[in-house]
């Protein structure tokens, strides 16, 4: 993956060897999404508000613990969340837009990453920033059954 962007928006992409359903299934099985990225309570329906609890970064601000609401979706092609830090105190008031897109390409697929909503004004958002490139280096994919 990678990224360079304006301060407010991140942008990332990685090839993945996998087609489209695969990628797609780690995005939207509730199962595999604890696996690599945080578990939650994850449905696929517009409006759907849950929460995901993860690894707190103080240094950041960021509590472990993120409300989620899936915003849109077109299966297989594009899933955007809104995200946000479950802590009304938490200095970083993180209110991000996630997008994932995913492209066929060859046997794999092309997957991007727009992460939006940085506040160029917070001193802990321009810290957490360059560590979310590192953060998600973490194959999606690498924890797949090899069958559905």
């Amino acid at each position: 993956m990678n990224g360079a962007d304006a301060p407010t928006v991140l942008r990332l992409d990685e090839f993945l060897a996998h087609p489209p359903a695969r990628v797609w299934q780690a995005l939207t099985d509730p199962r595999l999404l604890a696996r690599w990225f945080m578990p939650g309570d994850f449905r696929l329906t517009v409006g759907h508000r849950y929460t995901m609890t993860g690894m707190a970064m103080p240094g950041t601000g960021f509590s472990g613990t993120v409300q989620a609401e899936v915003l849109a979706f077109e299966p297989e092609r594009m899933l955007r969340l809104g995200w946000r830090d479950a802590d009304p105190a938490s200095p970083a008031a993180a209110d991000w837009t996630i997008t994932w897109t995913l492209e066929p390409e060859g046997r794999g697929t092309r997957l991007f990453l727009t992460h939006e909503g940085f506040d160029p004004g917070s001193e802990l958002q321009r810290r957490a920033r360059p560590l979310l490139p590192r953060g998600r280096r973490r194959p999606l994919t690498d924890r797949l059954p090899a069958r559905p």
